[in-house]
């Protein structure tokens, strides 16, 4: 079990810190924060930049607490609610990559998810430090509370925010569609 746990801490951890690496520093075909802000702003993360950090920072310090096994509740937390966030922004796709949908994300989340209800093996910095006996359902219903509580939150605010967005575009779209009325006078000779 131990061996399981640490290649599942491996891959998810592995993972997400490269995912993160694609956001913060453009590694891996990323974008870097200046490449992926546009995105960000269009799902309603504004300011698009700030918003690219924060994930990046929170998906590169959980990914490495999961990869050390230090502190794997909060790390889990971490991972699952950017995870979480990351795949309401494409929830109207459904489940499947294939078609564009959050997958990947949720696949992501519940590793890191799991990893707080199991703990994550003796061979860690937890187990090194007698921590994981004391992970299980209360440690995982906790990370998944400190997980849901702000991607709730973030999901909430972007969906406003993008919806503020495209109402003003939709107003603007309105406005240049009257400016091109054409009017027609009419020329009445006088007496």
């Amino acid at each position: 079990m131990n061996t399981g746990l640490l290649l599942l801490r491996g891959v998810v951890g592995g993972l997400i810190l490269g995912h993160a690496s694609q956001k913060a520093f453009g590694l891996f075909g990323g974008g870097g924060p200046d490449g992926t802000a546009p995105m960000f702003e269009k799902w309603g993360f504004v300011p698009g930049k700030s918003m690219v950090k924060l994930a990046a920072t929170t998906e590169s310090v959980g990914s490495g607490m999961l990869l050390l096994g230090a502190g794997t509740p909060l790390g889990a937390a971490m991972v699952s609610g950017t995870l979480a966030v990351a795949a309401s922004v494409n929830a109207k796709n459904g489940l499947w990559a294939m078609k564009g949908g959050y997958e990947l994300p949720l696949l992501y989340a519940a590793g890191a998810g799991v990893l707080g209800f199991t703990g994550p093996g003796e061979y860690s910095v937890d187990g090194a430090l007698g921590l994981t006996k004391k992970y299980g359902v209360a440690s995982g219903l906790a990370s998944l509370a400190l997980a849901a509580v702000p991607a709730t939150a973030f999901i909430v605010w972007s969906q406003r925010n993008r919806a503020e967005a495209e109402a003003a575009e939709a107003r603007a779209a309105d406005a240049a569609d009257e400016s091109v009325v054409v009017t027609e006078t009419e020329t009445v000779p006088a007496n």
